[in-house]
């Protein structure tokens, strides 16, 4: 019995999944009606409260889905961490121009360019994963505090701390996520973070 409703629920997964393609191509069509039957049978099972008919109704909804493989019900267990990270890594982008601008070499204004726009892919990147999870825009409210720059050594020393933190965070929070799209995403921006840490490194040694 437990085997017949495990098959019945992936039948309608596998149904609903078929289903959002098919409307892309014709709205009117319903190629699999025998899967339909199953896939309403399926979600008629006892737990939530809903009916088979509740159920279909929701799905009608854009971008609706019963259980998301990802950016779903696991990852918006992270989403506070998402937002401190969006913010984070606007305030590192408006430091890496603002030391663009006072770098005393050409390698490092371009390195600190390279770098501020990195961080600003990772912020956009991580605004379309908290969209994809919640449906909403995410609007950080951030208070600058004024820069100062106190000499080109300190502040690479500065930001290679700050940027291997950063690698560190972005990888302990892939390891407590369970979205597997979230944890891809997570451990990539770890790596973006180290490669900065190891930049800071490289102009350090240059002027050691």
């Amino acid at each position: 019995m437990e085997n017949e409703l495990s098959a019945a629920q992936n039948a309608a997964y596998d149904y609903r999944r078929c289903a959002r393609v098919w409307q892309r191509v014709d709205p009117t069509l319903d190629p699999y009606p025998d899967v339909r039957a199953a896939a309403a049978m399926a979600a008629d099972t006892p737990g939530d409260g809903l009916s088979a008919a509740e159920r279909n109704a929701e799905l009608t909804l854009p971008g609706a889905q019963a259980d998301p493989c990802c950016m779903g019900t696991a990852a918006l267990e992270s989403l506070e961490v998402l937002q401190g990270f969006i913010r984070e890594e606007l305030a590192d982008r408006r430091t890496y121009l603002f030391l663009a601008r006072r770098a005393p070499t050409a390698e490092a204004r371009q390195v600190f360019r390279a770098i501020a726009s990195d961080e600003g892919r990772h912020a956009r990147r991580l605004l379309a994963a908290v969209y994809l999870i919640t449906g909403e825009r995410y609007c950080p409210a951030i208070c600058y505090p004024p820069l100062r720059c106190d000499g080109y050594c300190a502040a690479l020393r500065e930001r290679y701390h700050e940027e291997v933190c950063g690698g560190f965070n972005y990888r302990r929070a892939s390891q407590e996520t369970l979205d597997p799209c979230l944890q891809q995403l997570l451990l990539a921006f770890s790596q973006d973070e180290y490669r900065h840490a190891n930049a800071m490194l490289c102009l350090l040694s240059g002027v050691m």
